[in-house]
């Protein structure tokens, strides 16, 4: 009877052990996965593809989202052109965007070709990437 006891013990240890060990490897499987599924803050760039020289232009930048709120919120937006900073904002838990979806205007004096871009980050899952759009001069 001992035995048999000993041997049902034996049996239970290792089933709860497989069963701690396949819940420890989901809990990483789906940890992993989380950014991938994460919604990440996306930038649109809307402004003129041609201009004349010296016209000054206003830039356009769309930020997406799906929260806005003091835990999950895009955390900053930066503007470039040609590779130099022309504007950026910085959110916080008590400083937030105006919604989930906001935009940015820049006025930009345009006397060359320019690339303009825009990336925006979400304070728990990064940014989607980089927009660009080129603006030419006549």
């Amino acid at each position: 009877m001992t035995q048999d006891f000993s041997k049902k013990i034996k049996e239970v240890s290792m089933n709860t052990r497989k069963l701690v060990v396949g819940f420890i490897s989901l809990f990483f499987i789906l940890l992993n996965t989380s950014n991938a599924l994460a919604d990440k803050s996306t930038v649109k760039i809307e402004a003129p593809d041609e201009v004349v020289k010296g016209s000054e232009v206003v830039i356009k930048v769309h930020v997406s989202h799906s929260a806005n709120n003091f835990f999950h919120h895009t955390e900053w937006l930066s503007i470039k052109a040609n590779g130099k900073e022309i504007g950026s904002w910085e959110y916080s838990m008590t400083d937030l965007p105006e919604g989930a979806r906001f935009t940015k205007e820049i006025k930009v004096t345009v006397n060359e070709d320019l690339v303009i871009e825009a990336k925006a980050s979400c304070n728990l899952h990064g940014s989607a990437g980089v927009d660009r759009k080129k603006i030419s001069v006549k």
